[in-house]
């Protein structure tokens, strides 16, 4: 991937480098409500966030980086 490059400014605001866990815990968790909730024949959450806060990850978000450098865009 030498030639890879962001398109744009933006960057995580963090220094994890993946949400991998953090997904996988959030979507055990959506499936574990959903399927207690269709058993006792509730409505399910259509959506991740109905069940999850996802600002609890160990990313906190993204911002744009006006000043970013050529080095930085690099992936």
């Amino acid at each position: 991937m030498s030639r890879s490059v962001r398109k744009t400014k933006i960057f995580g605001i963090t220094t994890a480098e993946t949400e991998k866990q953090d997904k996988r815990r959030w979507n055990r968790t959506f499936r574990k409500v959903s399927k207690k909730l269709i058993r006792l024949e509730k409505d399910a959450p259509v959506k991740l966030h109905g069940v999850t806060n996802v600002w609890d990850g160990a990313k906190d978000g993204k911002k744009y980086y006006r000043g970013a450098t050529k080095k930085d865009m690099r992936k």
